[in-house]
């Protein structure tokens, strides 16, 4: 697979298979795609897919057993800084402040803490939780809490920025906030996003391209481009282009 200089990510004929005594689980099967710099890549798929594994493939949580992840033309073969996590849950600290769990890992590399501050802070004003710096996640709603994990995940100013279904355990309001939310932090920032969602329209709003992937073991269906125009409001999940969209990755999803 050729990649070209805007290229930031590649994922190289990919595939996992899990020891289980009874020949090995297999989870992921030649999966082959690319991420350019500033993407915004959705992943979607039956549940029980992969779609995780394949994001701790991305993120060199895992070692595939055949193929591989480059970042930069290079092989990942374990977690960069470069490149951001925000899993399902927050898991914030419960006994550290907003600021002091977005700080964390700047206190980590032992950076000053005139300098923690000043970064936590920006990134608090960013996803809109001004005046909840001396909060604790006790105190946070389930959006609020998710929006304390993604700037926690800026805040090493990464280049690549990889989702496992944020905003899954919210309810439907709560997520439909958080989804513009998203969009607008990632607006606001040079950083590329590969994110893994069931919900289709979830996908739709957000990216420039979702991947679809087969039941286990996963494979590649359907490689999408979003061209709907930016930027983009809920109100668009109404209109017919979007239904087009929704219509084709359904169909990929259900092996049509």
């Amino acid at each position: 697979m050729m990649t070209d200089s805007n290229t930031l990510l590649a994922a190289l004929n990919l595939s996992m298979i899990f020891p289980n005594g009874e020949g090995g689980l297999h989870a992921i099967d030649g999966v082959s795609f690319s991420v350019s710099r500033q993407e915004f890549l959705c992943v979607v798929g039956p549940s029980g897919c992969g779609k995780t594994t394949l994001l701790r493939l991305l993120a060199g949580l895992l070692k595939p057993t055949i193929g591989v992840v480059t970042f930069e033309d290079q092989p990942i073969i374990h977690p960069k800084r470069r490149i951001g996590f925000v899993f399902q849950q927050a898991n914030l600290m419960p006994w550290r402040s907003v600021m002091d769990n977005i700080g964390l890992p700047l206190e980590l590399e032992r950076l000053g803490p005139t300098e923690i501050e000043t970064r936590a802070q920006s990134l608090i004003n960013l996803v809109g939780l001004s005046d909840f710096e001396d909060s604790y996640p006790r105190d946070l709603s389930g959006g609020m809490a998710q929006r304390v994990a993604i700037a926690r995940a800026l805040i090493h100013e990464p280049e690549l920025l990889l989702l496992d279904e944020p905003f899954g355990f919210l309810d439907a309001l709560t997520r439909e906030r958080m989804e513009t939310e998203l969009m607008r932090i990632w607006a606001a920032r040079t950083v590329t996003v590969v994110m893994v969602t069931h919900s289709i329209s979830e996908a739709i709003l957000l990216a420039d391209r979702v991947i679809v992937l087969s039941a286990r073991p996963a494979r590649l269906r359907l490689d999408l481009a979003i061209t709907l125009p930016r930027p983009r409001d809920l109100k668009m999940t109404h209109t017919k282009a979007f239904g087009v969209f929704a219509s084709q990755i359904r169909d990929a999803i259900e092996g049509k």
